[in-house]
């Protein structure tokens, strides 16, 4: 058994010890895109493979991981520390860029090997876009990457109707390997922590009114943002803790400790076998002696026994949309892929507003919106839908959007690099508050087709 006293120690050792460091205004950015086959038929991974390798010569991405049948699933540039690999299937493209100072670095990076791999798709028949749900998904092969990982993960999401008498699923367990998004790491200070993370909190809200863009219809209505959806009705939302935004205002770093403590494990590994088990919660699952789950021995699943070690914390995955990572970083990750011509407004967005967290911070707390009782986590659950709550009053919603564009703005122009340009899209979007989803919706009501959108939303 290992006490909370050592569960706390190592978690302040993975989590908090590296906002110690001196704190640096780079910035961390990750790009999910849907990968589609344009006869509508199933995405042809030879094509994939053939694609990975014309890349990686084509860049010099020379440090790669294979999967189980030996094609490369991941690939580094050693000097950029720029990686090309793919979530979950090889229907979602991945790009996570080294940190930087200067987005507009990223976004050159970013737009150069965006155009060499639609090129190459292209002659093949098949294209990438900026959507944050495949629109294609029910024509491709639903199936993982053949790795350890993604075959535990998809394996964990199917389990759901084990637990079916605790929460009401939805019953789209793959939706990993169809949600695309679009993810931001801000470098992070301890003594900033409980104000970053409850400043971004109180941001989601209003954040699914500029960046929503998974359409999707439900026998309830129309999500707009259907991600938060997919991720909190799954096996992953067993343990709310693990996943939506933050339930409480934080004061204290020991406060995140507690927090953390409270979330949910559900894998781990052991010679090189990653184990799937019930989720449980981290106290209970460090106070037993032994724990059994199972693990896939290349036929099947059988059953394993082990015990649990400290350093299992490795395999604790968080999916909350403002998340404190062991990299010593805040990640964002609640915003929808964008259109890729306009990917970099996310990142640019999040920097702006951590330039000036001080005068974002009062300007949520004034907000008339957070005046009607509920909190960012409800606020966000009604505004990822295209029916808004009564009480939304769309003048002031307009006026308030358009001063987070304005402050991120007036933040991109005090670091100098000229990245507020990386927001001008926004400024439209606030101006008529809609997002790519709801554009897209609309269009299509007036005779667009989806097709129409792969298209718009995949061109730089």
């Amino acid at each position: 058994m290992i006490s909370r006293r050592d569960i706390d120690e190592e978690l302040q050792r993975r989590y908090i010890a590296p906002t110690r460091k001196e704190r640096t205004e780079h910035v961390g950015v990750e790009f999910e895109l849907p990968i589609v086959n344009l006869n509508k038929e199933p995405v042809d991974f030879e094509v994939i493979h053939r694609m990975v390798r014309a890349f990686t010569e084509e860049f010099s991405f020379t440090e790669f991981k294979f999967d189980d049948e030996g094609n490369i699933c991941s690939a580094l540039e050693p000097v950029t520390g720029d990686d090309l690999s793919f979530d979950c299937s090889y229907n979602t493209l991945e790009f996570s860029f080294g940190r930087e100072e200067n987005l507009r670095i990223i976004q050159e990076r970013f737009r150069t090997y965006y155009r060499s791999i639609s090129d190459f798709l292209r002659e093949h028949g098949h294209a990438i876009t900026g959507m944050g749900l495949n629109p294609y998904f029910r024509y491709n092969d639903i199936v993982p990457v053949p790795n350890g990982r993604y075959r535990m993960l998809l394996h964990h999401l199917k389990s759901y109707e084990k637990y079916a008498d605790q929460m009401l699923f939805h019953k789209i367990p793959y939706y990993g390997l169809i949600a695309c998004s679009a993810q931001t790491h801000l470098d992070a200070a301890e003594e900033d922590l409980p104000d970053m993370i409850n400043s971004f909190n109180r941001l989601e809200p209003l954040k699914a009114l500029l960046f929503a863009n998974s359409p999707f219809e439900d026998p309830e209505g129309t999500y707009l943002c259907v991600r938060d959806h997919l991720w909190r009705e799954s096996m992953h939302g067993l343990n709310p803790h693990n996943v939506d935004g933050w339930q409480i205002e934080l004061e204290t770093t020991d406060e995140i400790i507690a927090y953390i403590r409270s979330m949910s494990l559900y894998c781990t590994e052991r010679d090189g076998k990653y184990i799937n088990f019930p989720p449980t919660p981290l106290e209970d699952y460090f106070s037993r002696e032994e724990m059994t789950g199972e693990y896939f021995d290349g036929e099947g699943y059988r059953q394993i026994s082990w015990q649990p070690q400290l350093q299992d914390l490795e395999y604790l995955r968080s999916f909350k949309f403002v998340d404190l990572t062991f990299r010593g970083t805040i990640e964002l990750r609640s915003a929808c892929m964008q259109p890729v011509g306009e990917a970099l407004t996310v990142p640019a967005f999040h920097l702006g507003l951590q330039e000036r967290r001080r005068e974002l911070k009062w300007l949520l707390r004034d907000a008339a919106i957070y005046k009607q009782g509920f909190n960012p986590v409800e606020l966000r659950r009604l505004f990822v839908r295209r029916r808004w709550p009564a009480f939304a009053d769309r003048q002031e919603l307009t006026v308030l959007v358009q001063k987070l564009v304005e402050l991120a703005t007036d933040g991109l122009k005090g670091r100098g690099f000229g990245e507020e340009i990386l927001l001008e899209p926004l400024q439209s979007r606030a101006q008529r508050l809609e997002s790519p989803a709801l554009e897209m919706l609309r269009g299509i009501e007036a005779g667009r087709t989806v097709e129409d959108y792969i298209r718009e939303y995949g061109t730089l």
